[in-house]
């Protein structure tokens, strides 16, 4: 009965969790690989680093848990913090609301000597005009050990790491075409049934499913319309036509231009695809060789 914040709305339990942290002596011992932790969306669950080497293997720790309700959560969110060393991402953690106070205080720790790495994080506006307007992050990237971020051109303190989860894989895998079009939604779009029934005459696949059911799906079709950042990210690795429907700001800074349509209009864009090759050598390159430097700055 009194494992729980009751009596706390979620700003005031937020912040009471970072005052405990920053009050905290803070060392830098072992490492934790902090991201969204989350098996419902293939995206989150696999964009992250302590799924592909041996050093980070079982020290992942799930950014929500800091406005957990659950005090044994959050005790253990202010231990992992505190203790260790920290690896943020991969994931649209940056300018969105509900990581904005985590990112924050990553960026306070990294100024008292918190050994941090981004890796491959990314900015998830979802005012994204706004955001293609001023082109900057909502934290300062200067204090972070070593940053480094999906989008790509970015001026700040940070270099370009596409998401490590190119690493997979079951991206070597070869897929025959069955479909000219498919249709993959995210998370929300999925439970819209209207908009289901809309498109019923298009094979339909969600970021919701397996990874094996969503790669599979991509792979089965010659041009994959999606709102989901990951099903853009996979169908470009294998070489697959691809039309974007932004939701966030995500969508505009992968270093390979697709058209930005949306779904009514998406059929004008069809003969605007490109087909791009080499990508998954290239982004697997560019992980591994960050991987060699972010292990020596960790001492792993």
């Amino acid at each position: 009965m009194f494992n729980y914040h009751l009596t706390l709305d979620t700003s005031k339990r937020k912040q009471k969790i970072v005052n405990r942290i920053l009050n905290r002596p803070q060392n830098n011992i072992g490492v934790v690989n902090i991201h969204r932790l989350n098996k419902t969306n293939v995206g989150d669950y696999y964009c992250a680093p302590h799924h592909y080497f041996e050093e980070l293997k079982g020290k992942a720790l799930d950014i929500s848990d800091l406005r957990s309700r659950k005090k044994s959560i959050t005790n253990n969110f202010i231990n992992e913090v505190s203790e260790k060393s920290l690896i943020i991402g991969g994931g649209g953690l940056m300018n969105i609301k509900y990581f904005r106070t985590q990112m924050k205080l990553f960026e306070a720790l990294a100024k008292r000597g918190k050994k941090i790495v981004i890796w491959g994080a990314g900015h998830n506006e979802i005012d994204y005009d706004e955001y293609l307007k001023k082109q900057s992050y909502r934290i300062d990237l200067k204090p972070i050990g070593i940053a480094g971020t999906r989008d790509y051109g970015n001026t700040q303190k940070d270099e370009w790491i596409p998401c490590v989860s190119c690493l997979n894989p079951i991206f070597d895998q070869t897929f025959k075409i069955k479909q000219e079009v498919g249709l993959l939604f995210n998370h929300k779009s999925i439970k819209d049934n209207g908009l289901k029934a809309k498109y019923s005459d298009y094979p339909i696949s969600s970021n919701t499913s397996s990874l094996e059911e969503m790669v599979d799906f991509i792979g089965a079709s010659e041009t994959v319309v999606t709102n989901s950042y990951h099903a853009m990210y996979w169908a470009i690795l294998m070489k697959r036509r691809v039309i974007a429907i932004p939701t966030t700001s995500k969508f505009f800074d992968f270093k390979y231009k697709v058209p930005i349509s949306t779904f009514d209009n998406f059929k004008n864009e069809l003969m605007n695809t490109t087909i791009y090759d080499g990508v998954l050598q290239e982004c697997r390159e560019i992980n591994l060789q960050f991987s060699q430097k972010v292990f020596e700055y960790l001492n792993l």
